[in-house]
């Protein structure tokens, strides 16, 4: 019995620790623990494959619902995550792309700066050799009247002025001897230097004499002042001080013009001659001779030369600096009173006969006059013209303008290559107009008024009033949307 019961207790297991699977032969076989983890396992593995099988399936049959593809397309999108690589590649095409459209906007920048420097360029090329001639005349449309303002100040008729380069203000001068300075935009007066009387000039700051002629530097910093007392006195433009009094000439000082870009100055006189000044250094340079008559105007632009009209010996001479030469033309019958340069080699003057002239300094002839530019006046048979007393231009422009004693500014456009003149409209304005600038901008014209010419008292007009004129210069509307704006 014992060894009975010891061999029962050797074969017999807990059922609680033992499962049992059958084998090919249907015997019972124990399987360990380990063994039904593993079971486990493999049944859900087939049950995953076997709905994997049956997904492929229904996919690929026509027969599947929209709703079920569109979920599982759904699906798919919210389970697909971005690689580090992939994001690595998309920045990278993303960075590649900016880069490229910055290039291609650098480009086109970089196109349009070039071109319009190469124009600049090109502009500046023929502003040097004088061949720049921007038309302009086509499009200016004649001024209302009622549009013309008139700043009154000074005692005595106007007889010269000038434009800051900025447009911003005038400087006038009189024969009362003063000089103001006006702001253009409210019409006041911003500083007065009063005349003095004869027998002051040593402990007067400023002219005892009428002031025939004055100009200002391209900067702005210097105005210069001449009169009939041979002196020529330097101004500081912005706060109208007094710094120098230039003494040499023999005669009344009647032109006076800054070299452009320097502080050179050019004086004119009735003493016949032509002298250089070096403002900075408060210094005279030298004297050019050749007039056979009073000098009566005077300009000069970058170039190192000036242009003269001489009065009654009938010339006009361009005066070439460095060289110490002169050029000399003839065109006008009575005496040339005013000049101005256009560009670096045309020019336009009036004359005591009436006419108005453009001039090349490559032709000793005029290329084209207009002669009783200003119609005539007088008994019939006895009619003689009105004297052109002053002319403006428009720099590198084909707009120029002439004055007279006959109420009224004429402004006139310049033929093809300065070959002609074509009168575009006439402003009223009563008296002698003694001096015209156009604005650097081109868009008024200022005109300096007086009862009398600024040369002398031949005649007196009752009637007019002594006064700056400026005249509005307005231009047809380039396109149709500029016009509604003006409307």
């Amino acid at each position: 019995m014992p060894r009975a019961t010891m061999s029962s207790s050797f074969f017999i297991k807990p059922k609680a620790n033992t499962k049992l699977i059958k084998n090919r032969k249907n015997t019972v076989v124990p399987k360990r623990k380990s063994d039904v983890g593993s079971d486990a396992k493999n049944k859900i593995r087939a049950k995953k494959a076997h709905s994997k099988y049956d997904e492929e399936i229904s996919s690929d049959s026509d027969t599947e619902s929209p709703v079920v593809s569109k979920k599982r397309q759904a699906s798919e999108h919210i389970n697909y995550e971005e690689t580090p690589q992939e994001k690595k590649l998309r920045l990278a095409k993303l960075y590649l792309e900016q880069l490229k459209e910055e290039e291609e906007k650098k480009a086109e920048d970089d196109s349009f700066e070039s071109d319009l420097i190469a124009g600049r360029l090109q502009e500046e090329v023929l502003e040097q050799k004088g061949k720049l001639q921007r038309l302009i005349a086509k499009d200016l449309l004649s001024p209302d009247t009622s549009e013309i303002r008139v700043l009154r100040g000074h005692k005595l008729p106007i007889t010269c002025l000038v434009i800051t380069p900025d447009d911003n203000c005038i400087f006038s001068a009189a024969k009362d001897c003063s000089i103001i300075k006006w702001d253009i935009e409210s019409g006041k007066k911003l500083y007065t230097i009063p005349g003095g009387r004869k027998g002051t000039e040593e402990r007067h700051v400023g002219h005892t004499a009428h002031v025939l002629c004055m100009a200002i530097s391209s900067d702005g910093k210097y105005l210069a002042t001449g009169d009939m007392n041979k002196l020529i006195m330097i101004w500081e433009a912005e706060t109208c001080k007094h710094l120098y009094k230039f003494t040499g000439h023999k005669g009344p000082v009647s032109g006076l013009s800054f070299r452009k870009g320097t502080h050179d100055l050019y004086s004119a006189s009735h003493d016949r001659s032509v002298k250089v000044w070096n403002v900075d250094e408060n210094a005279y340079v030298e004297t050019l001779f050749g007039h056979q008559d009073s000098i009566t105007g005077l300009d000069s632009l970058s170039r190192e030369r000036c242009v003269t009209a001489g009065g009654r010996d009938g010339t006009v001479r361009v005066w070439k600096i460095a060289e110490e030469s002169q050029l000399v033309f003839h065109g006008h019958k009575g005496s040339i009173d005013c000049i101005q340069l256009i560009n670096e080699e045309h020019m336009i003057s009036g004359a005591e006969d009436g006419s108005v002239s453009l001039w090349s300094v490559n032709k000793k002839k005029p290329l084209s006059t207009v002669q009783q530019a200003h119609g005539c006046h007088g008994d019939v048979g006895l009619e003689q013209p009105h004297w052109v007393v002053s002319v403006a231009a428009l720099q590198n422009s084909d707009i120029v303008a002439s004055g007279s004693h006959n109420s009224q500014v004429n402004v006139w456009k310049c033929g093809h290559n300065y070959r002609g003149l074509e009168l575009l409209f006439s402003v009223p304005v009563p008296g002698f107009v003694n001096s015209l600038k156009f604005s650097s901008s081109g868009q008024f014209l200022v005109a300096g008024v007086g009862q009398e010419h600024r040369l002398g008292r031949w005649w007196r007009l009752k009637e007019a009033k002594n006064g700056i004129f400026i005249i509005p210069l307005k231009r047809k509307p380039s396109n149709p949307e500029e016009s509604k704006m003006t409307n």
